[in-house]
């Protein structure tokens, strides 16, 4: 009876306790349980993924991250993968419900038995545990912590389904090496992705979870295989691998391989001008967090050759004015390879570019020494350029031997050259004397059927300058604007024949201000002309009278149909280009010319999708019903693509002038580019006192712009133009772009007929006349209609110029 009574007292006792014990359980769950995070948010999460930016052909154009993460779903995930991170980190993981009551009883075990023997304490976290600490708490080592941790680990565990917490969990684990995920680290340690990695590699993956650090593949090398051979000693005890394939796989040596270099398109202006377009699109935080795939314009073999034609045009404007020193000078050239290399090299050099000391000088050449400790040769016909640089971009006498622009000491930039001008060969170790241009420009290349910008470089190096002078830099267009005055009287009934008066021109610009009296580039005047003569000699006279006849109004309508700028001030002096435009939407606005009339966008993206592979964005915005059939058998009417583009001039009218432009390079001011051999229009600009120098160009399917000038707008010099500084570039970027396509002539529409007339008069070619074009006129007119001369006479009110530079001309 007194045993009945003690075992009755003790289960009591026990029962007692186990409701207080449940109760404090209750309470811990109750107290810790308040205020916790929303655990039902990882359903929907989205963990941080690169946006990555692709060439027109593919290839890797830019990333942008604030991780390095590549996301996997589970589904593609190997299964050896997850089976690997199961066995070595939670083997009951679809056992238990988020916490597993059997780990931690094992884990409270091995403590017990390690605690006098000073080895690290094993944890019992499941990966669901891990999961909420990863995504929902700190990394505070403390029980309320660990609490709080199996707390959100039970919720969680009856929100997501097992595969999204595994998901989650392989995706969002820090494994080392600036990797965050499986994916990421499996390119970081192998350069591999998952589906090839070996057992040994999956299982080395597998032991850094707990602490990366601690297992460094090659500074703790020991201590890495031997965890490594843990986890695959756990996989085979799982069943994930065979015990066979277990020691075969602990045999293997721990290697790293680098992770290989990505081809990147080198193109950092376009890539930055997409990103700024990101960034206004989407936000900062969904371009570095969002995984966009983003399908960019760039033709890479295009965007090479701009970018190289460009320097070389900079560089040989550059050299045409002068040498304007050494990067600096060195009192004695005794240590000279020790003081090159501590001198900070200018930013922008080209890699070919390296950096010399003058140790001799000579009457035909100059001894240098190198970086490396080499030396080499400048010969005398190599720096004949560097006569000494004057204000004004003016140049000083000829140069009669090196000591007259170099010194003993000068640090300067030099190029290896191979051969002379004529061909001969150089010996080895020859250099020409270089220097960094202080003048900038750009170039653009799109395609005038879509917009699709191909090519564009803002300047002449990136790291020297990040400002995009092709999409930030606002300039006056000078003569280049002309064609859209000529375009505007073609679209209200003149013809390319129709003649204007060239002669003296004065205008009246109220009290207090001078007259206008602008002039021609030649300071001549020509008579009665045809307004084709007008474009292809680029006469200021002629533009202004056609302007004044048209209205202002309508020349500031033509610059905002055409996107050239929304707001020119009506008035004269806008016609020859005084207004303000980017070197991208003057191009946009060729393109215009080119296409028959039809508006485009510029565009530096195709498209852009989001981290689930969905479209988000498209720029062909055309509908075309049947054009996603599985397959087409030859039988089915082929789909047609509606073209839902604006017409902003007519068809007959923008051929008129691409014929005109046309011209202006077999007989105008832009015959340089006419070398390239093949069918092309373009026109030049030069604004003022020569500071803003442009050549606008293209053929049928393709249109290039090409802006020189400085930033700080100052005269470019006395004799140089358009034609000089711009118009090289764009020839030799055609000659290397047109060079494996065939002639293709410009497209006539149906609305013209091309008439033999006198080049001259614009009148029927007669019998005896020598100088003959075929002309393009709209059916329904004439030579004959064009009879009459037009003196700049207008019904409307002309309104007079604001104060302008304008005075020499443009041209």
């Amino acid at each position: 009876m007194k045993i009945l009574k003690i075992i009755g007292g003790l289960l009591g006792l026990f029962l007692f306790l186990a409701i207080l014990a449940a109760g404090g359980v209750l309470y811990g769950f109750y107290h810790y349980g308040k205020g916790l995070p929303d655990y039902t948010q990882l359903k929907d999460y989205e963990p941080p993924v690169m946006t990555r930016v692709h060439a027109g052909d593919g290839q890797l154009l830019a990333e942008y991250a604030i991780e390095n993460r590549v996301f996997v779903p589970i589904k593609a995930i190997p299964q050896r993968v997850v089976g690997t991170f199961l066995a070595a980190e939670d083997k009951n993981f679809y056992q238990h419900s988020g916490i597993d009551p059997m780990g931690v009883a094992r884990a409270v075990v091995i403590n017990l038995k390690n605690l006098g023997k000073g080895r690290r304490l094993v944890g019992a976290s499941t990966i669901t545990q891990q999961v909420a600490k990863n995504f929902l708490l700190t990394n505070e080592v403390s029980y309320v912590r660990k609490i709080k941790e199996a707390i959100l680990a039970l919720r969680i565990e009856q929100a997501l389904t097992k595969d999204r917490i595994i998901e989650l969990y392989l995706n969002e684990i820090y494994l080392g090496y600036g990797s965050y995920g499986v994916a990421a680290a499996a390119l970081n340690y192998f350069n591999k992705s998952l589906g090839e990695l070996s057992i040994a590699e999956t299982a080395y993956l597998a032991a850094l979870p707990k602490a990366p650090n601690n297992y460094h593949p090659t500074r703790k090398t020991a201590k890495a295989v031997e965890r490594r051979n843990w986890v695959i000693d756990r996989m085979a005890i799982e069943g994930v691998i065979t015990p066979a394939e277990a020691e075969e796989a602990k045999k293997d040596p721990l290697t790293v391989e680098s992770r290989s270099e990505t081809e990147v398109v080198e193109a950092p202006y376009f890539a930055e001008e997409i990103r700024r377009q990101l960034v206004d699109m989407y936000g900062e935080d969904k371009l570095y967090k969002g995984g966009l795939s983003v399908h960019s314009t760039v033709d890479p073999k295009l965007q090479e050759v701009a970018q190289r034609t460009l320097q070389q045009g900079l560089e040989a404007y550059d050299r045409r004015h002068g040498w304007r020193g050494p990067i600096k000078n060195v009192e004695t050239t005794l240590g000279w390879q020790d003081a090159l290399q501590q001198t900070t090299p200018q930013k922008g050099a080209p890699d070919a570019w390296q950096m010399a000391m003058v140790l001799e000088l000579h009457k035909a050449d100059v001894t240098i020494g190198l970086k490396d400790g080499s030396q080499g040769v400048i010969p005398f016909a190599e720096m004949k350029w560097a006569r000494p640089w004057i204000e004004g971009q003016r140049v000083g006498a000829s140069l009669k031997n090196p000591s007259d622009a170099l010194n003993k000491g000068d640090v300067i930039w030099v190029m290896p050259v191979t051969e002379t001008e004529k061909g001969n060969k150089y010996q080895p170790n020859t250099f020409a004397l270089r220097q960094l241009p202080d003048v900038q420009g750009a170039i653009v290349a799109l395609d005038p059927h879509t917009g699709r910008v191909l090519a564009m470089v803002g300047g002449y190096d990136y790291d020297m300058s990040q400002f995009n002078r092709a999409t930030q830099a606002n300039r006056q267009p000078g003569s280049a604007f002309k064609p859209f005055v000529y375009l505007a009287a073609l679209d209200h009934g003149y013809t390319p024949s129709t003649l204007i008066l060239d002669a003296p021109f004065v205008l009246d610009q109220g009290p207090g201000q001078p007259k206008w009296r602008p002039d021609n580039y030649t300071n001549r005047f020509y008579g009665p002309s045809t307004m084709r003569l007008g474009i292809e000699k680029s006469r200021n006279l002629m533009t202004v009278r056609l302007a004044q006849t048209l209205g202002p109004d309508v020349v500031s309508e033509y610059a905002r149909r055409f996107g050239i700028t929304k707001d020119l001030p009506e008035v004269l002096s806008m016609a020859l280009g005084a207004g303000e435009t980017k070197l991208i939407d003057l191009s946009t606005a060729y393109g215009m010319i080119v296409n028959g009339g039809k508006s485009i966008t510029p565009t530096l993206i195709d498209r852009i999708q989001n981290r689930d592979g969905v479209t988000v964005f498209k720029h062909d915005t055309r509908e075309c019903n049947g054009c996603m059939a599985m397959q087409w058998t030859g039988d089915e009417v082929v789909p047609t693509i509606v073209d839902n583009r604006e017409s902003v001039t007519s068809e007959e009218s923008a051929y008129q002038m691409v014929s005109i432009l046309e011209g202006t390079v077999e007989r105008g001011t832009g015959r340089r580019v006419a070398a390239v051999g093949k069918p092309l229009g373009g026109k030049t600009g030069t604004t003022n006192e020569s500071r803003d120098a442009w050549f606008m160009g293209f053929s049928p399917d393709l249109v290039v712009g090409v802006f020189v000038g400085f930033d700080n707008p100052i005269s470019l010099g006395k004799r140089e133009q358009g034609a000089s500084a711009a118009a090289p570039i764009f020839r030799d970027f055609m000659q290397e772009a047109l060079a494996d396509q065939p002639a293709t002539p410009f497209r006539i529409p149906n609305g013209i007929r091309l008439v033999r007339v006198n080049a001259r008069t614009g009148q029927d070619a007669q019998l005896h006349d020598t100088n003959v074009i075929w002309e393009a006129f709209k059916l329904g007119t004439s030579p004959s209609e064009s009879n009459a001369v037009l003196d700049g006479q207008s019904n409307e009110k002309v309104v007079a110029p604001a104060v302008v530079e304008t005075g020499s001309g443009l041209y």
